[in-house]
């Protein structure tokens, strides 16, 4: 039931110890303030990291070949295992119905480019129509290759922002000629890369082409895959590394290599490497929480010790109650609405502060690998929830105290 004169107490209380009320506010609000930042920091880097996996969501399986590291079959240790045509197909023929994107790769590094004056050392990619979406580029300027080119071998490329800079002064480079080795190629297409200089210091040219006009012949040097994307990351994990599993074992047995030799044939699963970030996060998010706490804690407690205060200064005062035939559940009461009412009111302030800090601030935060940091309301309404019973349990101990003081000793009480 709703009692004025119990509001006017507290109200009353409060306002003769404006400063104390006032420091022991803040302890709370900034408990909940802290752990709510906390929180939604842990959701802009959880945000940041679900977009580095959407981005690569299909999970991109590299493969390339080594040296081997045992005999099998006859063959010594150390041969090296060159891959060709006949393995892309063979690992389209067998796996291609799991697959969304897919190229082989033949490249060079260290060819010498020149565009009228200007000359450069590159490297050169050669790769299929799909390459553009396994390495997630985007194109500033014309087209990438494409399959006519393929079938063609025609002598384009698709250069990196940072060739165009260097290599091309700035000018518009579609259409424009330059060599490779010597070898004349129209430039058809510019991209970006979120790899940043590095990648974008490259040109990609037709797989086909590249193999021609390099005398590569059937050789590769890797071979690039992309899965279905799956409906959460456990799952594409599974899908990953079976995909991983059967297309190592399928191209061991066709270049006869030892089943357990590693050096051979090696396969990079990218789904893996996001495993490593989702388990970082996941302890940043609880190192998070556990801060929090401990400085909400820091903050009950400090609510606590102001309540045994209160308890001290209002002995006479609870003595004469009781002696009036107040109750001891009264006197719990009593305590507990002051404690409870200032927990509530400077919770409800840190927890509108924090909401207010993420939702103004965190638009205005660009990173790759934290995004949009927030704070389920739920979630939020629940930590407010817990904070009052916390603050409840803060006041309850002095309450109790209170409550078992006897009248006449409390009445002795200076």
């Amino acid at each position: 039931m709703f009692n004025i004169e119990r509001w006017q107490e507290i109200f009353e209380a409060i306002s003769k110890n404006k400063l104390r009320t006032f420091l022991t506010g803040i302890s709370v609000a900034s408990g909940i303030f802290i752990l709510v930042i906390l929180l939604g920091a842990g959701k802009g880097l959880q945000n940041g990291i679900e977009k580095q996996f959407a981005r690569d969501a299909e999970g991109i399986i590299e493969v390339w070949s080594g040296v081997t590291t045992k005999e099998y079959k006859g063959l010594n240790p150390g041969r090296y295992v060159q891959m060709h045509n006949s393995d892309y197909e063979l690992a389209l023929q067998k796996l291609g119905d799991q697959m969304v994107l897919k190229s082989a790769g033949a490249g060079l590094w260290q060819t010498q480019f020149a565009y009228k004056k200007e000359t450069g050392s590159y490297q050169i990619r050669g790769a299929n129509a799909d390459m553009q979406g396994i390495e997630n580029m985007t194109l500033t300027n014309g087209r990438f290759v494409n399959q006519n080119d393929l079938l063609n071998r025609e002598k384009v490329a698709v250069i990196g922002e940072k060739l165009r800079l260097t290599l091309f002064k700035g000018i518009n480079p579609i259409g424009e000629i330059f060599t490779i080795n010597g070898i004349p190629f129209k430039v058809i297409g510019v991209f970006t890369d979120p790899g940043g200089e590095r990648e974008e210091s490259r040109a990609f040219l037709p797989f086909t082409t590249t193999q021609n006009v390099f005398g590569l012949g059937q050789n590769i040097n890797n071979m690039f895959y992309t899965l279905k994307r799956a409906d959460n990351y456990d799952k594409a994990l599974a899908e990953s590394e079976k995909f991983k599993n059967d297309l190592q074992s399928m191209l061991k047995a066709k270049n006869i290599v030892a089943p357990d030799d590693e050096g051979a044939i090696q396969v990079h699963n990218s789904v893996e490497d996001a495993k490593k970030f989702y388990d970082l996060n996941l302890y940043i998010r609880l190192f998070f929480w556990w801060v929090g706490i401990c400085t909400i804690v820091a903050g009950v407690v400090g609510v606590s010790n102001i309540m045994l205060i209160i308890v001290k200064e209002r002995t006479k005062e609870i003595g004469i109650r009781k002696a009036l035939g107040a109750s001891p559940f009264s006197i719990v009461v009593m305590i507990l609405h002051e404690s409870i009412f200032i927990t509530t009111i400077a919770g409800f302030i840190g927890l509108l502060a924090s909401l207010a800090l993420l939702e103004f601030v965190g638009p205005m935060i660009t990173s790759e690998f934290f995004v949009n940091p927030q704070v389920d309301f739920n979630v939020a309404i629940t930590t407010l929830v817990l904070l009052v019973i916390a603050g409840a349990g803060a006041g309850f101990f002095p309450a109790y105290r209170a409550a078992k003081i006897k009248p006449i000793i409390a009445l002795r009480e200076e």
